[in-house]
């Protein structure tokens, strides 16, 4: 993962990172969003962009981003649904590794809502794939945000994957 903060990182380096945040702002914090969005863009082939993001509510935050390069996906359904696939996935492995870790070292992180952010919202064609994405993000048991709420996914991700 790479972070504009912190250079490239490997995913250890990423969860002391992150931990490390909320644990040094966590008493002044009103709480915390771990977010994981994806967005793409197609050239040649299609940039997809992930991104992983520790909002520290009313604070600011910092973000860690993966850079995928797949064969161009031109139908807009299929390469939404592998956006989601690839939040999805990141964000399982995260929340197991900063378990894994916290448990470690003894640290709670009761106060951190995990959520995964996609990029589709009620204007536009992406519309009519609001049920059934939302549906599918909150199956695997994650909170969901659409536009205009998605930042990590319709701001962050966008803007790397141009």
């Amino acid at each position: 993962m790479i972070s504009p903060t912190y250079g490239n990182c490997n995913d250890q380096q990423m969860i002391n990172i992150i931990t490390n945040y909320i644990r040094s702002n966590h008493k002044t914090s009103q709480g915390f969003n771990l977010i994981v969005g994806t967005d793409s863009q197609n050239y040649s082939d299609t940039k997809m962009v992930v991104v992983i993001a520790v909002q520290n509510i009313g604070h600011g935050g910092i973000f860690f981003y993966d850079i995928i390069r797949l064969k161009r996906i031109n139908n807009i359904r299929q390469k939404l649904f592998y956006e989601t696939s690839l939040s999805l996935k990141y964000a399982d492995k995260l929340i197991s590794q900063v378990e894994d870790y916290c448990n470690r070292i003894q640290f709670n992180f009761d106060n951190v809502n995990f959520c995964i952010h996609v990029d589709i919202g009620k204007k536009g064609k992406t519309n009519k794939l609001i049920p059934e994405l939302v549906a599918w993000v909150k199956a695997c048991g994650y909170d969901c945000k659409i536009k205009p709420d998605s930042f990590a996914a319709s701001s962050i991700a966008d803007k790397i994957s141009k």
